[in-house]
């Protein structure tokens, strides 16, 4: 089974990074305030990224490499991420 990894753009331009198997799932609980209680205080505006992992254990180390970035470097690294357009 794969598990994702997935970073939020919240209310106010935060960034909210966290894994799961079904990310249309765990973005619904999100939005509906069910989800963790930082999207609960500002709530997910859209998907920012999603990357694929093979499994649990990749997706969680990728998760913490991201979560000790600062603010600067997230946003860098999700920059460098998405794709080009000419």
């Amino acid at each position: 089974m794969s598990w994702y990894l997935y970073v939020l753009e919240c209310r106010g331009g935060s960034l909210y990074t966290g894994i799961s198997n079904n990310v249309a799932r765990r973005y619904a609980a999100h939005v509906a305030g069910k989800g963790a209680r930082y999207t609960r205080s500002f709530p997910p505006e859209r998907i920012a990224l999603v990357l694929e992992f093979a499994d649990k254990g990749a997706a969680l180390r990728a998760e913490l490499a991201v979560k000790a970035m600062s603010t600067a470097q997230k946003r860098a690294w999700l920059a460098a991420q998405l794709p080009r357009t000419c």
